[in-house]
């Protein structure tokens, strides 16, 4: 496995870096390699004509349903309870 040394950092950046690294649980050196993989990723995905979007697409299911968008939307809106739970506020 190959090593990888970074010079010049501010501290700033740093500092970002490191705080990232501890909200997701990881080291800064593995924060650093997962940034890496995710950019390369993308990189990839864009170059393959793929846009975020249809990324977004192809992970998502499609509904299929006979019934017209006003029939769904009266099935949605006749199955709806009203509840006095929120009007005192939270």
């Amino acid at each position: 496995m190959s090593n990888l040394q970074i010079k010049g950092v501010d501290e700033r950046l740093y500092q970002e870096l490191k705080q990232l690294a501890a909200d997701e649980n990881r080291s800064v050196s593995q924060q650093v390699l997962f940034l890496i993989r995710s950019s390369l990723a993308q990189r990839n995905r864009s170059e393959q004509g793929e846009t975020a979007a249809q990324a977004l697409l192809a992970l998502a299911g499609s509904w299929e349903d006979s019934r017209s968008s006003e029939a769904i939307i009266e099935e949605i809106k006749s199955e709806r309870r009203s509840s006095s739970k929120l009007s005192e506020g939270l």
